[in-house]
Protein backbone atom coordinates (compact mmCIF):
# COMPACT_ATOMS: atom_id res chain seq x y z
CA UNK A 1 0.00 0.00 0.00
CA UNK A 2 1.08 3.48 -0.67
CA UNK A 3 3.23 5.57 1.89
CA UNK A 4 1.00 7.70 3.92
CA UNK A 5 0.92 11.74 4.47
CA UNK A 6 1.61 13.38 7.98
CA UNK A 7 -0.97 13.29 10.15
CA UNK A 8 -2.10 16.05 11.95
CA UNK A 9 -1.91 16.58 15.77
CA UNK A 10 -4.65 14.82 17.94
CA UNK A 11 -5.08 17.98 20.01
CA UNK A 12 -6.93 19.40 16.37
CA UNK A 13 -10.15 20.97 17.34
CA UNK A 14 -13.58 19.26 15.98
CA UNK A 15 -14.92 20.95 12.82
CA UNK A 16 -18.32 18.94 12.58
CA UNK A 17 -19.84 17.25 15.78
CA UNK A 18 -22.91 14.79 16.04
CA UNK A 19 -24.84 13.94 18.85
CA UNK A 20 -27.41 11.23 19.49
CA UNK A 21 -28.42 11.00 15.91
CA UNK A 22 -31.12 9.36 14.91
CA UNK A 23 -33.26 8.49 11.91
CA UNK A 24 -35.74 6.07 10.41
CA UNK A 25 -36.95 5.10 7.34
CA UNK A 26 -40.06 3.49 8.01
CA UNK A 27 -39.46 0.76 10.28
CA UNK A 28 -36.10 0.85 10.13
CA UNK A 29 -33.67 2.85 12.23
CA UNK A 30 -30.56 3.45 10.22
CA UNK A 31 -28.89 5.56 13.07
CA UNK A 32 -30.06 4.79 17.02
CA UNK A 33 -27.97 7.35 18.84
CA UNK A 34 -24.60 8.08 16.35
CA UNK A 35 -22.40 10.73 17.87
CA UNK A 36 -18.78 11.44 16.70
CA UNK A 37 -16.77 14.37 15.82
CA UNK A 38 -14.59 15.24 13.18
CA UNK A 39 -11.55 17.57 13.77
CA UNK A 40 -10.02 20.03 11.07
CA UNK A 41 -7.62 18.33 8.43
CA UNK A 42 -8.22 14.80 10.16
CA UNK A 43 -9.06 11.75 7.85
CA UNK A 44 -11.64 9.63 9.59
CA UNK A 45 -12.71 6.45 8.57
CA UNK A 46 -16.30 5.25 9.42
CA UNK A 47 -16.17 1.37 8.79
CA UNK A 48 -18.98 -1.33 8.62
CA UNK A 49 -21.40 -3.77 6.21
CA UNK A 50 -23.29 -2.43 4.17
CA UNK A 51 -26.95 -1.61 5.99
CA UNK A 52 -25.42 -0.22 8.97
CA UNK A 53 -26.49 3.50 8.95
CA UNK A 54 -22.64 4.66 7.57
CA UNK A 55 -24.18 6.35 4.24
CA UNK A 56 -27.00 7.76 6.36
CA UNK A 57 -24.38 9.58 8.73
CA UNK A 58 -22.86 10.87 5.92
CA UNK A 59 -26.34 12.48 4.53
CA UNK A 60 -26.72 13.54 7.77
CA UNK A 61 -23.54 15.23 8.67
CA UNK A 62 -23.30 16.92 5.22
CA UNK A 63 -27.07 18.36 5.71
CA UNK A 64 -28.25 16.35 2.96
CA UNK A 65 -30.87 14.45 4.92
CA UNK A 66 -32.08 16.00 8.51
CA UNK A 67 -31.83 13.61 11.57
CA UNK A 68 -35.05 12.29 13.18
CA UNK A 69 -33.57 13.08 16.36
CA UNK A 70 -30.02 14.75 17.84
CA UNK A 71 -28.03 17.44 16.55
CA UNK A 72 -25.41 17.97 13.74
CA UNK A 73 -22.94 21.28 14.71
CA UNK A 74 -20.64 23.04 11.53
CA UNK A 75 -18.83 25.96 12.35
CA UNK A 76 -21.51 27.46 15.29
CA UNK A 77 -24.20 26.34 13.31
CA UNK A 78 -27.09 23.83 13.99
CA UNK A 79 -27.43 21.93 10.64
CA UNK A 80 -30.80 20.86 11.34
CA UNK A 81 -32.14 24.70 12.16
CA UNK A 82 -30.74 26.23 8.95
CA UNK A 83 -33.46 26.87 5.83
CA UNK A 84 -32.61 25.02 2.79
CA UNK A 85 -30.99 27.86 1.03
CA UNK A 86 -28.08 27.76 3.60
CA UNK A 87 -28.02 24.39 3.51
CA UNK A 88 -27.11 24.57 -0.49
CA UNK A 89 -24.96 27.50 -0.08
CA UNK A 90 -22.01 24.78 2.47
CA UNK A 91 -22.78 22.60 0.06
CA UNK A 92 -21.41 24.37 -2.87
CA UNK A 93 -18.68 25.99 -0.72
CA UNK A 94 -17.86 24.27 2.35
CA UNK A 95 -18.76 20.51 1.63
CA UNK A 96 -17.21 18.49 -0.89
CA UNK A 97 -19.76 15.25 -1.83
CA UNK A 98 -18.07 12.28 -3.49
CA UNK A 99 -20.01 9.13 -4.05
CA UNK A 100 -19.16 5.77 -4.88
CA UNK A 101 -20.52 5.88 -8.98
CA UNK A 102 -19.30 10.01 -9.12
CA UNK A 103 -22.45 10.66 -10.28
CA UNK A 104 -20.77 13.18 -13.07
CA UNK A 105 -23.04 14.78 -15.80
CA UNK A 106 -22.55 12.64 -18.75
CA UNK A 107 -23.44 14.94 -20.86
CA UNK A 108 -20.62 17.16 -19.64
CA UNK A 109 -16.87 16.91 -20.68
CA UNK A 110 -14.83 16.25 -17.26
CA UNK A 111 -13.64 19.57 -17.63
CA UNK A 112 -16.90 21.36 -17.49
CA UNK A 113 -18.03 18.82 -14.71
CA UNK A 114 -15.49 19.77 -12.61
CA UNK A 115 -15.92 23.40 -13.64
CA UNK A 116 -19.57 23.58 -12.69
CA UNK A 117 -19.57 23.92 -9.04
CA UNK A 118 -17.26 27.36 -10.07
CA UNK A 119 -19.89 28.68 -12.22
CA UNK A 120 -22.83 27.97 -10.30
CA UNK A 121 -20.79 30.10 -7.83
CA UNK A 122 -20.87 33.24 -10.16
CA UNK A 123 -17.52 32.64 -11.20
CA UNK A 124 -16.95 33.29 -15.20
CA UNK A 125 -16.47 30.34 -17.40
CA UNK A 126 -13.09 31.18 -18.45
CA UNK A 127 -11.40 31.56 -15.46
CA UNK A 128 -13.68 28.73 -13.81
CA UNK A 129 -11.84 26.38 -16.67
CA UNK A 130 -8.44 27.56 -16.40
CA UNK A 131 -9.35 26.56 -12.85
CA UNK A 132 -10.83 23.35 -12.76
CA UNK A 133 -8.13 22.18 -15.59
CA UNK A 134 -5.60 22.94 -12.69
CA UNK A 135 -7.45 20.63 -10.33
CA UNK A 136 -7.27 18.12 -13.41
CA UNK A 137 -3.73 17.98 -13.38
CA UNK A 138 -3.45 17.40 -9.68
CA UNK A 139 -5.61 14.60 -9.88
CA UNK A 140 -3.63 13.16 -13.00
CA UNK A 141 -6.73 13.47 -15.15
CA UNK A 142 -5.54 16.42 -17.37
CA UNK A 143 -5.24 14.67 -20.74
CA UNK A 144 -9.24 13.26 -20.00
CA UNK A 145 -10.44 17.09 -20.00
CA UNK A 146 -12.18 16.84 -22.97
CA UNK A 147 -13.50 13.06 -22.61
CA UNK A 148 -17.29 12.33 -21.05
CA UNK A 149 -17.64 9.95 -18.04
CA UNK A 150 -19.02 7.25 -20.26
CA UNK A 151 -15.42 7.48 -22.38
CA UNK A 152 -13.29 7.26 -19.00
CA UNK A 153 -12.14 4.60 -17.01
CA UNK A 154 -14.08 3.97 -13.18
CA UNK A 155 -10.39 4.99 -12.30
CA UNK A 156 -10.15 8.27 -14.39
CA UNK A 157 -14.21 9.22 -13.51
CA UNK A 158 -13.60 8.91 -10.11
CA UNK A 159 -10.38 11.10 -10.05
CA UNK A 160 -12.46 13.86 -12.01
CA UNK A 161 -15.21 13.31 -9.01
CA UNK A 162 -12.64 14.44 -6.39
CA UNK A 163 -11.33 17.16 -8.62
CA UNK A 164 -14.59 18.26 -8.60
CA UNK A 165 -15.43 18.03 -5.24
CA UNK A 166 -12.38 19.93 -3.97
CA UNK A 167 -12.44 22.57 -6.93
CA UNK A 168 -14.39 25.14 -4.89
CA UNK A 169 -11.74 24.89 -1.58
CA UNK A 170 -14.03 23.06 0.86
CA UNK A 171 -12.97 22.53 4.18
CA UNK A 172 -14.55 18.94 4.34
CA UNK A 173 -15.14 16.19 2.14
CA UNK A 174 -17.48 13.64 2.35
CA UNK A 175 -16.27 10.27 0.59
CA UNK A 176 -19.62 7.90 0.33
CA UNK A 177 -17.57 4.14 -0.62
CA UNK A 178 -15.11 6.28 -3.25
CA UNK A 179 -13.51 2.86 -4.47
CA UNK A 180 -16.36 0.72 -3.87
CA UNK A 181 -16.94 0.61 -7.86
CA UNK A 182 -13.13 0.29 -8.59
CA UNK A 183 -10.22 -2.67 -8.71
CA UNK A 184 -7.74 -2.83 -6.20
CA UNK A 185 -5.08 -0.33 -8.16
CA UNK A 186 -7.42 2.32 -9.38
CA UNK A 187 -8.81 2.18 -5.88
CA UNK A 188 -4.86 3.06 -4.67
CA UNK A 189 -4.78 5.70 -6.65
CA UNK A 190 -7.74 7.72 -6.14
CA UNK A 191 -6.79 7.38 -2.27
CA UNK A 192 -3.67 7.94 -2.93
CA UNK A 193 -4.95 11.38 -4.49
CA UNK A 194 -7.52 11.88 -2.25
CA UNK A 195 -4.97 11.97 1.01
CA UNK A 196 -2.38 13.72 -0.64
CA UNK A 197 -4.84 16.69 -1.71
CA UNK A 198 -6.35 16.74 1.55
CA UNK A 199 -3.21 16.82 3.26
CA UNK A 200 -2.20 20.01 1.17
CA UNK A 201 -4.98 21.83 1.84
CA UNK A 202 -5.58 20.97 5.41
CA UNK A 203 -8.97 19.05 4.03
CA UNK A 204 -10.48 17.38 6.77
CA UNK A 205 -12.32 14.27 4.90
CA UNK A 206 -14.92 11.73 5.97
CA UNK A 207 -14.44 8.60 4.79
CA UNK A 208 -17.32 6.08 4.62
CA UNK A 209 -15.98 2.26 3.59
CA UNK A 210 -16.54 -1.29 3.95
CA UNK A 211 -13.09 -2.07 3.22
CA UNK A 212 -10.27 -2.69 5.85
CA UNK A 213 -7.50 -1.20 3.01
CA UNK A 214 -9.54 2.00 2.70
CA UNK A 215 -9.88 2.83 6.04
CA UNK A 216 -6.14 1.91 6.58
CA UNK A 217 -5.63 5.83 4.84
CA UNK A 218 -7.40 7.39 7.53
CA UNK A 219 -5.94 9.20 10.75
CA UNK A 220 -8.56 7.51 12.35
CA UNK A 221 -11.25 4.49 12.47
CA UNK A 222 -14.95 4.21 13.82
CA UNK A 223 -16.88 1.28 13.27
CA UNK A 224 -20.51 1.41 12.57
CA UNK A 225 -23.26 -1.41 13.62
CA UNK A 226 -26.77 -0.93 13.38
CA UNK A 227 -26.97 2.64 13.64
CA UNK A 228 -24.83 2.73 16.61
CA UNK A 229 -21.00 3.44 16.57
CA UNK A 230 -19.54 0.62 18.69
CA UNK A 231 -15.63 1.21 18.54
CA UNK A 232 -12.86 3.10 17.88
CA UNK A 233 -10.81 4.24 21.02
CA UNK A 234 -10.33 7.14 19.91
CA UNK A 235 -13.60 8.26 19.58
CA UNK A 236 -14.66 8.46 23.29
CA UNK A 237 -17.57 10.92 22.34
CA UNK A 238 -19.23 7.75 20.21
CA UNK A 239 -18.42 5.52 22.63
CA UNK A 240 -19.97 6.98 25.29
CA UNK A 241 -23.22 7.76 23.03
CA UNK A 242 -23.33 4.26 21.95
CA UNK A 243 -23.52 2.85 25.80
CA UNK A 244 -26.18 5.64 26.66
CA UNK A 245 -28.43 5.01 24.00
CA UNK A 246 -28.01 1.64 22.01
Amino acid sequence: MSTREPRPSPESSALISAHGLRKSYGRTEALRGASLELREGEILAVAGASGSGKSTLLHCLSGIVRPDEGVVTYGGEQLGLLPEGRLGELRRSDFGVVFQFGQLIPELTALDNVAMPLLLAGMRRGPAQQQAGEWLERFGVRGQAELRPGEMSGGQSQRVTLARALVTGPRVVFADEPTGALDTLAGEQVMTALVHTARESATAVLLITHDAQVAAYADREVVMSDGVLRSGSDDVVGQEAARREG
